[in-house]
């Protein structure tokens, strides 16, 4: 049976011909939508690895995604300090989950493969969602780091969450009116609100930036990383193919894609950095007069006085 690799609107299968998507084995005709061109596998232990070069690039996301959680957190007094750490760990998760899901080690044929799937899928748009709302902090529409601010993050996630893990799971089972072979509410889900999301930060911190900052600087940070996304995704559904041929299929677009998505997330934790004030506790160091002394009983000549009194002389105030 032949499949229509054309674009279509609602239709995952011209994305599943270009690239190995973690849903494409689920949805289109019973098998799923294999790419035209994908990178070799190799096996390790006995088990087909899938995507091997992608996986190292997964790996590295990891090493960095936690050593911008760590300089997050050694911030203490930056403004969205506990907002934007709350999308890095979402984005670990994410990759954890897409690490399993695209490299074989959950197999396809496994029943329990769908709902690693749906919860990778979920997350993916979830993160993209916390993002979006950490571009309402800068605006102080309450203050960060407050419980209205943090749990309003946490319990919309929730619900994000929620309402994409059931039409993802829905559809593969193909209950409650979804069907995977007109998949067109996931299809809007995973790429009409997620560029929603993307697009909407980025507007929302050039706003920010213009009107609220004397310094520029941001601005390319946050330019940057939306360039970065916007060629991660020419690399992984327009070049992967021709990518993958020309590299003999060593390596495919999702290699590239991957790697400029990393790029991209750096990008935002570069943009945050930029805009929020050096912590107390690392500029002492670099200020001469921070411990400038007040009171004159404390000063040179106060404390030789004092000295001369004696430790037990009853003092007058």
């Amino acid at each position: 049976m032949s499949v229509d690799t054309g674009f279509k609107f609602g239709s995952f299968n011209y994305f599943c011909n270009q690239i190995a998507l973690s849903m494409c084995p689920l949805v289109g005709p019973e098998t799923g939508v294999e790419p035209s061109c994908y990178s070799r596998n190799i096996e390790i232990a006995g088990t087909l690895i899938f995507e091997p070069a992608t996986l190292v690039i997964h790996l590295i996301a990891l090493v960095m995604t936690c050593i911008m959680i760590y300089h997050i957190k050694s911030k203490f007094t930056a403004v969205g300090r506990k907002e934007i750490v709350m999308f890095f760990y979402m984005y670990l998760i994410t990759v954890v989950l897409e690490f399993f899901v695209i490299s074989g080690i959950i197999p396809t044929a496994w029943p329990g493969f769908k709902y690693f799937v749906a919860a990778h899928v979920s997350m993916s748009i979830t993160t993209l969602w916390c993002l979006l709302l950490n571009g309402f902090v800068g605006f102080q529409w309450a203050e960060d780091g407050t419980p209205l601010s943090l749990w309003s993050i946490r319990l919309s996630s929730l619900v994000i969450f929620g309402i994409s893990y059931f039409i993802n799971i829905m559809t593969y089972l193909e209950k409650a009116g979804f069907s995977k072979l007109n998949p067109t509410a996931l299809w809007i889900m995973y790429f009409i609100f997620g560029a929603a999301f993307i697009l909407i930060y980025v507007v929302l911190q050039i706003v920010l930036v213009v009107n609220t900052l004397d310094d520029r600087w941001p601005l390319g940070d946050i330019l940057f990383g939306f360039t970065f996304f916007i060629v991660g995704q020419i690399f992984s559904y327009v070049l992967s193919t021709k990518i993958c041929e020309m590299a003999k299929h060593y390596i495919d677009g999702m290699f590239f894609g991957t790697m400029c998505s990393l790029l991209a997330v750096m990008m935002v934790y570069k943009y945050w950095d930029s805009i929020t004030k050096e912590d107390l506790e690392f500029s002492v160091g670099g200020k001469s007069n921070v411990w400038e002394i007040k009171d004159p009983l404390l000063s040179d000549d106060g404390l030789a006085a004092i000295g001369n009194e004696g430790p037990y002389e009853q003092r007058r105030f």
